[in-house]
C-alpha cells in the first residue's frame, strides 16, 4: 500500500505554507512514491515554496495561472523534463479581501472577475494544457468548499466562484474522460489555513463543526491527503465528475 503513486509525475499547484491543504496532499503523495513537481507564483513565494519542494525531493517551477503564457511555459518545461504528467492537484483560489468583508450584494464587477479567473477559469486552463501531457490517462483534482452550495456569512464571491468550479469539474470530467483523464473535486471541511483567515466568521464555523458535525472534530490535513490519494491512483479509476465531502459529515446536518 506504500507505493500507490510509484513512478508517477503529480504536479501540485497551491502549495504556499506547510499549513497549505496542497501541502498535506503533497506529502501523503510522496509517502505514496509520487514524483512530485511544485509550482509557486512569483518570487514572494519562491524560497518557501523550494524548501518544501527540497524536503519531498520535488522540483519547483513559476507559474502566474492568470497568465496564459506562463502556463504555457510551465507546461512546455514539463514536457522537456518528465515527457508524461499522470496527476495535478489544482489548489488555487483567490478573492479581493474587500469582496470578502463585505456583503456579496456589493461585490465589484473587478473583484466577482478575479475571483472567478483565479478559483475557476484557471482549472479549465491548466487542465487543457495538461490533457496534452497526460498520455497514459490520469487524473486532476480541485478543491471546494460546500460555500458553493450553502451561504456562509463573509465566504460571499468565494463560494459563487467554488460553484463554478464545480460545474467546471463536471463539464472538464465529460471532456476527458474519454482520454481516460479523471477530473474530480474534494470539498474540503472548515481547517485552519492562510486562506481561511480571510472568512470573518471562519471561528464561528469551526466551532459549529467541532460541536454539530457527526464526526465531533475538524479536519486536518491528513484527512484531505488520504482522499486526495484515492484520487490521484488508480483506486479511483472508476470515478469521474465527482465532489466528495471530506467534512466531518457537517454537510449532512440540517443544523
Amino acid at each position: 500500500m506504500a507505493s500507490l503513486l510509484s513512478n508517477r509525475n503529480i504536479v501540485i499547484m497551491g502549495v504556499r505554507n506547510k499549513w497549505s491543504i496542497a501541502w498535506g496532499i503533497a506529502k501523503a503523495a510522496h509517502e505514496q512514491g509520487a514524483n512530485l513537481i511544485f509550482t509557486y507564483l512569483g518570487e514572494r513565494e519562491k524560497e518557501g515554496v523550494e524548501k518544501l519542494a527540497e524536503s519531498l525531493n520535488a522540483a519547483a517551477f513559476i507559474c502566474d495561472i492568470t497568465c496564459d503564457e506562463d502556463i504555457d511555459k510551465l507546461f512546455v518545461t514539463l514536457k522537456e523534463k518528465y515527457g508524461v504528467i499522470h496527476g495535478v492537484v489544482h489548489a488555487i483560489a483567490h478573492a479581493k479581501s474587500e469582496d470578502m468583508k463585505t456583503e456579496f450584494v456589493n461585490t465589484s464587477r473587478e473583484g466577482f472577475a478575479h475571483a472567478m479567473d483565479v478559483s475557476a477559469y484557471s482549472l479549465v486552463a491548466v487542465s487543457r494544457r495538461a490533457k496534452e501531457l497526460m498520455t497514459e490517462g490520469g487524473s486532476i483534482i480541485t478543491l471546494t468548499y460546500m460555500g458553493s452550495e450553502k451561504v456562509f456569512p463573509g465566504y460571499n464571491v468565494m463560494g459563487v466562484a467554488k460553484a463554478a468550479l464545480e460545474a467546471s469539474v463536471r463539464y472538464l470530467a465529460s471532456d476527458l474522460g474519454p482520454l481516460g483523464i479523471r477530473v474530480n473535486a474534494i470539498s474540503a471541511g472548515s481547517i485552519k489555513t492562510m486562506s481561511a483567515k480571510g472568512v470573518k466568521d471562519f471561528g464561528n464555523i469551526k466551532e459549529a463543526v467541532d460541536t454539530k458535525a457527526p464526526l465531533r472534530r475538524g479536519i486536518n490535513q491528513a484527512d484531505i491527503g488520504g482522499a486526495a490519494i484515492f484520487y490521484l491512483s488508480d483506486l479511483s479509476s472508476g470515478v469521474a465528475g465527482d465532489i466528495m465531502y471530506v467534512d466531518s459529515g457537517i454537510n449532512i446536518m440540517g443544523i
